[in-house]
């Protein structure tokens, strides 16, 4: 082990208290695909530094099955099948053991499609549910978990009257507004709305007019990075902010900085993790995150932090099965468990049941308001 890798794990030893290991001889090598370029490529800086950090703690109390990780790293930011080719290197041509994904629904596909279960995939970020392949477990938030518990609540703290859906034209945009549709009219509550919009969109008046004419006092977005941004910047310029709330699926901390929090009055948002959580694990993986990489280092976030909790799942489903084959852990994955930043988390139906938090904005960002505990994904993929 090199000078540099030695300090390195050592610091993460320290964090959490527990000796530095010795390793086997060989290493295992992980593939990280996360959005280098492209739209998401925003969350590249951060899913890295959280991978690195996962690498390095795992390593820091023994490794994966007694081997030091070694990361590779390669850009999800491309079109589907140019990620695959990417991919393609790190499986094939490097030899990754193990795949951790932080990347779109599209690559998703194009992956399990390129994988055909010979590797065990670990999908991190929030997603649309459904993926049942062969070798593929998935860490991300559903629409079940972010909105079956999270509706009801707004609907007996705010009493919204009328809901308005909005959100880009695919797959999570389209499946999350489908499953909030069954969850609003079970409060009472009506669906006036229901519009997608293409990733490019830079101009929202036409929906903000038709929000403001439907007489809505709750919004969904589900739209994603830019497209939320330009939204909801227009929605508090349209003066619609003291006339309906919003609900986010998908507004992490980098898209609240581009909101500005002038702009997020009424403003929620589901998900399975804050960065500012106010629990003993989640301030401690926040200090550690500090402490490795510094004051300028890029903003923690969700979609960033779902890197982390990859390798963790990685980890437990491979401690459990004993070894890296997708066999093998497709047979001991029910169960998998462990306790990270988000809190406890346990694989059922190659899916997490996990908590699940909402949050509104204060004078300092999100500032979390009501938690949901071991929130189940909805999924019934059989191990």
């Amino acid at each position: 082990m090199d000078r540099r890798l030695f300090l390195q794990s050592t610091a993460a030893a320290s964090v959490l208290g527990v000796a530095h290991p010795v390793f086997a001889a060989d290493a295992v090598k992980v593939a990280v695909m996360i959005p280098q370029s492209g739209p998401a490529g925003l969350f590249g800086p951060s899913a890295k530094a959280c991978a690195e950090l996962a690498a390095e703690t795992i390593n820091a109390r023994g490794g994966l099955l007694g081997q030091k990780i070694e990361l590779l790293f390669g850009d999800a930011g491309l079109a589907p099948a140019e990620a695959s080719q990417a991919a393609l290197k790190l499986w094939k041509g490097s030899g990754a053991a193990a795949v951790i994904g932080m990347h779109d629904s599209a690559v998703r596909g194009a992956l399990v499609g390129l994988f055909k279960g010979q590797v065990p995939y670990f999908y991190t970020p929030v997603y649309e549910g459904g993926e049942c392949a062969k070798g593929t477990y998935v860490n991300g938030e559903t629409p079940q978990q972010q909105l079956q518990p999270v509706i009801p609540w707004i609907a007996a703290e705010r009493k919204p009257k009328k809901w308005y859906l909005i959100g880009n034209d695919y797959i999570w945009g389209r499946n999350t507004n489908a499953a909030a549709k069954g969850y609003i009219e079970k409060t009472g509550a009506q669906v006036v709305g229901d519009e997608y919009l293409p990733f490019t969109v830079d101009n929202f008046d036409a929906s903000l007019a038709r929000i403001r004419d439907s007489g809505a006092d709750a919004v969904l977005v589900s739209l994603v990075g830019g497209a939320s941004v330009g939204f909801n910047k227009a929605f508090a310029s349209f003066g619609l902010a003291d006339k309906a709330l919003r609900l986010g699926t998908l507004i992490e901390e980098n898209t609240l900085a581009g909101i500005g929090l002038a702009n997020a009055k009424n403003l929620y948002s589901s998900a399975g993790y804050f960065a500012n959580i106010a629990t003993p694990a989640a301030q401690a993986f926040a200090a550690a995150y500090g402490k490795r990489f510094g004051p300028q280092a890029p903003a923690l976030n969700g979609l960033a932090e779902s890197t982390y909790e990859g390798f963790l799942m990685l980890e437990a489903v491979a401690r459990k099965a004993g070894a890296l084959s997708v066999a093998k852990m497709d047979a001991a994955c029910e169960g998998a468990s462990y306790s990270g930043p988000r809190g406890a988390v346990t694989m059922k139906a190659r899916h997490v049941e996990q908590d699940v938090y909402v949050a509104d904005v204060a004078d300092k960002g999100f500032r979390v308001v009501k938690t949901f505990s071991h929130v189940s994904s909805g999924q019934t993929c059989k191990a």
